[in-house]
């Protein structure tokens, strides 16, 4: 038997999104949709000179499964660079595809019971995706 989808650790991790309050001061921005599930995010991020990043805020509508996983990318990005944050996306993308080997990032064993939902790993990946593509446009708003 597997493990049910929504556990206690899974819904803390969701509820947890309210430590990292949006941030319009932050350098970078990115908003993000999953189109299958119709979750979203709002993502800002700063980082320091040579791209890590030092703090992320977001505001997240989505899935507990989707608040989960950007409860884990805020908790463990700071520290850690794009190439970091593109590695961890391509894994957990491969895991989700078949891979046996659980992504490199602290937290996720906690979303194996989603492995077999295909309609939510998007809304899982969709933090990853927003942080890609505010590192990726490194031009900070004004």
């Amino acid at each position: 038997m597997s493990a049910p989808l929504y556990n206690r650790d899974i819904l803390s991790l969701a509820v947890a999104t309210a430590e990292y309050l949006p941030n319009p001061q932050a350098r970078y921005h990115a908003s993000a949709r999953a189109p299958l599930c119709g979750s979203r995010i709002l993502l800002d991020l700063d980082a320091d000179a040579e791209g890590h990043v030092t703090a992320v805020g977001m505001h997240v509508e989505a899935c507990a499964l989707g608040q989960a996983a950007a409860t884990l990318l805020a908790r463990h990005a700071p520290g850690r660079g794009i190439a970091d944050i593109r590695a961890a996306r391509a894994a957990i993308a491969g895991w989700f595809a078949g891979n046996d080997t659980p992504p490199d990032w602290p937290g996720f064993d906690l979303l194996a019971p989603a492995r077999d939902y295909p309609a939510r790993h998007g809304a899982i990946l969709l933090p990853f995706d927003a942080a890609l593509a505010a590192l990726e446009d490194r031009a900070p708003r004004a």
